[in-house]
């Protein structure tokens, strides 16, 4: 794969670029035929694929997570190809986003993924370690809508965009790390803040 010099400061084994493989063409078929995602081209799919797990860099290790909005696979099910040790709960309300997660989990083993269909304010009794989230709605509204999977020493990571900073600002956070690649602001709230 081309694509993987990208990722030379994270630890990913042979067996994720094999899935990523898998994942593109699924995609790109699927997404003939449903709207999953913006652009099936190889290269914005492997974008996309970058985008998710450059933060695993820098994050705290974990033993479970959620990703809310999951859509089609960015970040949660990267995540959890890159992962695969981690339990993940993708969380996606769409009938035809969470048909193709769980085909796409079953088409890779995918062993650690369970694909919950409903809003995760409709979500019960499940707690994790780390709250992620690309592209849903701000980040205030994600730290209130999340408090019910979130544990007292819950992370969370938010894949934002420009308005970053006036959404810290409107979610009064004070502690919080910034990172960033390209267009894109990774926050990341570590527990026990």
């Amino acid at each position: 794969m081309s694509f993987e010099k990208e990722f030379i400061n994270i630890s990913l084994d042979k067996e994720f670029f094999k899935r990523c493989n898998v994942f593109i063409s699924l995609l790109q078929q699927w997404g003939k035929i449903h709207n999953l995602s913006g652009s099936l081209k190889t290269e914005n799919i492997q974008e996309n694929i970058i985008d998710s797990v450059y933060p695993l860099q820098y994050l705290d290790s974990f033993e479970s997570f959620a990703d809310i909005g999951t859509g089609a696979g960015y970040p949660g099910l990267i995540l959890a190809m890159a992962k695969s040790d981690v339990k993940c709960y993708l969380i996606e309300p769409r009938i035809k986003r969470v048909a193709f997660l769980n085909f796409v989990k079953n088409s890779l083993g995918l062993d650690n993924i369970e694909v919950l269909s409903k809003r995760v304010e409709d979500v019960k009794d499940l707690k994790v370690d780390l709250i992620t989230s690309r592209a849903v709605t701000n980040t205030k509204l994600l730290l209130d809508i999340t408090q019910n999977i979130s544990k007292e020493d819950s992370s969370y990571l938010f894949y934002k965009g420009s308005l970053l900073n006036s959404e810290i600002e409107e979610a009064k956070l004070k502690e919080c790390a910034i990172y960033n690649r390209k267009d894109r602001n990774y926050l990341y709230l570590k527990g026990n803040r």
